[in-house]
């Protein structure tokens, strides 16, 4: 789930913090659709726009391959 979109930021990932340094960025499919300052204005304006949970990735954007994991990490709570 959401390989294509972590691919896709790990292959552009030096092009992307040279337009993008330390935001959030939505990505869906092979596209940047939303650039933020932080987590949460990420998921909220990709709520807001219409993008369904599960389909998009919340990549924040650093220098170095120590910027990302290929762990996920969730923010869900179960209650």
């Amino acid at each position: 789930m959401l390989e294509k979109e972590f691919q896709y930021f790990k292959d552009h990932q030096e092009d992307l913090y040279g337009k993008f340094p330390n935001k959030f960025l939505v990505i869906q499919g092979e596209e940047v659709v939303i650039v933020a300052d932080t987590m949460d204005q990420a998921y909220t304006q990709a709520i807001d726009g219409g993008y369904k949970l599960g389909e998009f990735l919340i990549q924040e954007c650093l220098q170095g391959e120590e910027a990302y994991t290929e762990v996920f990490h969730s923010r869900v709570v179960y209650a």
